[in-house]
């Protein structure tokens, strides 16, 4: 099984960037953010005509989160975090799909740090790592995939020295970061690639795509029964080189098919 998470940077203005790399990659379920478009708006009849069935969650402008599967409905099993009533960015949405939960989330940016978007930003994960923590107790499989926006080490940044105070390199975020792996949960792109420079996001400023001055900031968090099934974590760097494409490049993971039990014998009693 394939899924993807890809921070699209507004899905209909490069909606045929995105319908090109479904094409391409033929991912089983892919995690999308910063739709920039209010729930009318989402581009369902081009989704649906590449062959998924999707969920979404909108807002005019900003933010977005919307989960697609391939030949299938996904079933929406919550919108928006718990915790915090009052919060009207849409930013989170989770589905069953193949007997796993699904969270697709797109963590605040924070910046300028300090103030009050950075104080969000911690309010907002710390209301992430609750949330996480009952998802674990439920025992099911369950994967966060989405744009973090945190580097969460100094490998994940192509020059730690100079994000000291950037929001998505804050000590307070990392450190946000880690105790919410503590839980329990494992990072597939750094568990495969433990000492490479991964990188998911360029800017489109200063050549640094070209330069490779990339950040690390999509990730896939997975539950410990996910993690026994994970067999590839990759980087679809190349679809950052088309024109009118996101800042961010397409994620995915490759999970094995669920072992099978093997049946008891009379040798085992």
């Amino acid at each position: 099984m394939k899924i993807a998470t890809y921070n699209v940077n507004g899905v209909n203005g490069r909606l045929d960037v995105l319908l090109r790399w479904l094409e391409e990659a033929s991912p089983d379920v892919v995690c999308l953010q910063e739709l920039k478009a209010p729930d009318p708006k989402f581009p369902l009849k081009a989704i649906e005509a590449a062959g998924y069935g999707a969920i979404w969650h909108g807002q005019k402008s900003w933010n977005g989160v919307a989960i697609l599967a391939r030949d299938r409905e996904p079933t929406l099993t919550r919108k928006g975090l718990p915790g915090d009533p009052d919060d009207t960015h849409s930013r989170y949405i989770e589905a069953a799909i193949d007997g796993m939960v699904i969270g697709c989330l797109y963590l605040p940016n924070g910046n300028p740090y300090p103030g009050p978007k950075f104080e969000y930003k911690l309010a907002w994960f710390r209301r992430l790592t609750a949330y996480a923590a009952e998802l674990l107790e439920l025992g099911a499989p369950v994967i966060l995939a989405g744009d973090y926006n945190v580097m969460p080490t100094e490998l994940d940044v192509y020059k730690p020295e100079r994000w000291v105070n950037d929001a998505l390199f804050r000590v307070e975020v990392r450190d946000a970061y880690h105790r919410l792996l503590e839980q329990g949960w494992t990072d597939a792109l750094r568990q495969l690639h433990p000492g490479g420079r991964v990188y998911t996001f360029w800017d489109y400023f200063r050549n640094a795509f070209v330069r490779d001055a990339g950040l690390r900031i999509d990730h896939f968090l997975l539950s410990p029964d996910v993690t026994k099934r994970l067999s590839a974590a990759v980087v679809d760097k190349h679809v950052r080189g088309w024109e009118r494409t996101s800042d961010h490049a397409p994620v995915w993971i490759e999970l094995s098919d669920v072992p099978k039990r093997r049946r008891k014998t009379n040798d085992d009693e």
